[in-house]
């Protein structure tokens, strides 16, 4: 008869995740985290747009990049939490700064981590730790609601619990959100509850573990006719001022919205319509 100490062993050697080699960081500068089975993906061919064609982030690219910079090259650096209004190039700018610290000679390596995958992050850091290259752990898009347990793993990227955040891994996230949860859920927790000032400062105090906050907001019609000017140059697409500007604002009016991301899907509207190929 089986001996039940070893039927148990063998159930949970089961359930376990497999263990996995690391990959070999010299293929690649980006990899994607995936979870079931554990493993880092190599990106060949990262989707970004050149850091000169993001404008009306001055501020915050310049803030971006030192920081980015002083972690490559292995002094002290900040988490980053980059928050504010939508298709205002806050990812854009991550996977921007990135590139041009790797194209200054850093050999940076940046990992995408998936909101959703939050609870393996304790995994992917003792990983991260063991190797002598230098991550920026990138998740974009983050924010919790009401019973989002979530928040809790993100503690151990920016805290690092007893054994700290690993010296060679810096946090960078992108939100919609200030204090990664919507205000509406805030005021309610704190009108319901027993101690108001105490009822959401768990989840509130995350934003405050971020060394560096760099806020995005809406673009002008400036800086919005300047963005598509500068693809339409940067990819080769023949227009006149006055037919972009009176094409642009009308796309802008169709959408009712004017941001980076709305002059780029007019951009590749113009660029089809043109005949022009682009790359991002």
């Amino acid at each position: 008869m089986t001996d039940p100490l070893e039927r148990i062993a063998g159930a949970l050697e089961r359930v376990s995740p497999p263990p996995f080699d690391a990959p070999d960081f010299a293929a690649a500068d980006a990899f994607v985290w995936q979870v079931a089975p554990d493993r880092l993906q190599p990106v060949k061919h990262v989707s970004r747009v050149d850091m000169g064609l993001l404008l009306g982030v001055d501020r915050s690219r310049d803030t971006l990049l030192e920081n980015t910079r002083q972690f490559a090259r292995g002094l002290p650096a900040n988490n980053a939490l980059l928050w504010g209004a939508r298709g205002m190039g806050k990812s854009s700018l991550v996977k921007a700064v990135h590139a041009a610290v790797v194209a200054e000679g850093s050999a940076l390596k940046i990992v995408e981590l998936q909101r959703e995958d939050l609870t393996s992050v304790t995994r992917l850091l003792a990983l991260l730790r063991s190797s002598d290259a230098r991550f920026v752990l990138f998740c974009d898009d983050l924010s919790f609601s009401h019973d989002d347990q979530h928040y809790k793993s993100l503690k151990a990227v920016l805290d690092g619990g007893i054994e700290g955040r690993p010296e060679n891994v810096v946090f960078y996230a992108t939100s919609n959100r200030r204090h990664l949860m919507p205000r509406d859920m805030i005021e309610n927790e704190r009108a319901s509850a027993i101690s108001p000032s105490e009822a959401t400062e768990e989840k509130v105090s995350l934003s405050d573990r971020f060394g560096l906050w760099l806020g995005f907001h809406p673009c002008t019609q400036d800086d919005y006719l300047a963005m598509i000017r500068g693809y339409c140059d940067a990819y080769g697409i023949d227009i006149d001022d006055d037919t972009l500007r009176a094409e642009a604002i009308e796309w802008q009016a169709t959408r009712g919205a004017r941001s980076g991301r709305v002059a780029w899907q007019y951009v590749t509207d113009l660029a089809g319509r043109r005949g022009v190929a682009i790359v991002s």
